[in-house]
């Protein structure tokens, strides 16, 4: 009998000539399918000054509004950018969403791969890992509802209380994203979930990272079981030649616009070795169809998808699936809608 997996909707695409106000409405109305269909959360996406690609750079105040608008469904982060807010100020609205929520709420948190938005903000990237500890640590105190004093690098105030606490005690559930290597650990040691992606590491190299992330867990005592949510794109197609041939254009582009991000970190302190970045790239650009239907995507009919993420559970230990519909943009709101639909209807009671 197969286990039970969270199944989330991760939202963050704007499709490509829409007008920003479109570009919300089909958020909203993806955000009601998934209240409808039984999905069990809608993650957003946080992109600063990228109006191409995205218009969700205020993910709090759209999950509120979403909130309001949805009974059952939970709403969360994936993932606020901790480094680029004052951690005071996100205890503040990250409780408010919980208590506007009545607790249906999930803050996932980090720091992101891309230096775009530490430049515009002035914020030095290589100072981004130290800044997101930091505010980490900030947020733990500040949520227990007492006054507390902190002196750190980034950060100093006296003599805070935070309020409200949020409604969920001790604070909403928290995972983290982990891109790079050598993140895996690191989150393992801080002992929270994970959030993994298949844009920068492909399925095979996800492994041995989360073996990585699963050994410091344990080294580090801490008592509850690893928790590993996967974020990749999915396609439903009525049939196995629709499947593969309908979102070939929009997910080919989508890895060449992500060469060009990877590109972008290299030589940049505190992202990791350039030459790391450089092979990255060069693989990711030059990627065959074929390799990304085998290693950077979930597409099939509602019988293949079933397979494929039954696979994906066992071979990565995963207890969560974070669907991306449109990664591109360039799907039609109507098929997007049927692969929902597919899922919620024929693949997620598969696997719950």
């Amino acid at each position: 009998m197969l286990k039970p997996m969270h199944f989330g909707l991760f939202v963050e695409e704007a499709r490509p000539g829409t007008t920003q106000a479109a570009a919300f409405q089909e958020g909203l109305e993806l955000a009601e399918a998934a209240e409808a269909w039984g999905v069990d959360c809608l993650w957003l996406g946080e992109l600063h000054f990228n109006p191409a690609r995205s218009v969700i750079s205020a993910p709090l105040l759209l999950a509120a509004f979403i909130a309001g608008r949805t009974r059952r469904l939970r709403v969360g982060t994936a993932v606020q950018l901790l480094p680029l807010n004052n951690p005071l100020r996100i205890a503040e609205e990250v409780a408010t969403v919980d208590h506007l929520s009545e607790g249906r709420f999930n803050f996932g948190i980090g720091r992101s791969g891309s230096p775009v938005a530490y430049d515009v903000l002035g914020v030095p990237y290589d100072e981004s890992q130290a800044r997101f500890l930091e505010a980490l640590a900030i947020l733990r105190e500040a949520w227990k509802g007492q006054r507390f004093s902190y002196q750190g690098q980034f950060y100093r105030f006296e003599n805070a209380m935070v309020s409200p606490r949020p409604y969920q005690l001790p604070h909403p559930p928290l995972r983290m994203a982990a891109n790079s290597p050598e993140t895996f650990a690191s989150v393992g040691r801080l002992g929270l979930p994970l959030f993994v992606g298949v844009r920068d590491l492909d399925l095979p190299a996800l492994r041995g990272h989360l073996r990585d992330y699963r050994r410091a867990w344990q080294e580090a005592g801490h008592p509850e079981p690893a928790s590993v949510y996967l974020r990749i794109p999915v396609y439903a197609g009525t049939t196995e030649k629709g499947a593969r041939e309908e979102p070939k254009e929009s997910i080919t582009y989508f890895f060449q616009r992500h060469a060009d991000l990877i590109r972008s970190r290299i030589g940049r302190p505190g992202s990791g070795p350039a030459e790391r970045h450089a092979a990255q790239a060069e693989h990711v650009a030059k990627m065959s169809y074929d390799e990304i239907l085998k290693t950077r995507v979930v597409f099939g009919t509602a019988a293949g998808l079933i397979e494929r993420l039954a696979e994906l559970r066992d071979d990565l230990e995963l207890d969560g699936i974070l669907v991306e519909l449109n990664a591109g943009g360039l799907i039609p709101k109507e098929q997007a809608l049927r692969t929902l639909r597919i899922l919620s209807e024929e693949v997620m009671p598969a696997l719950k």
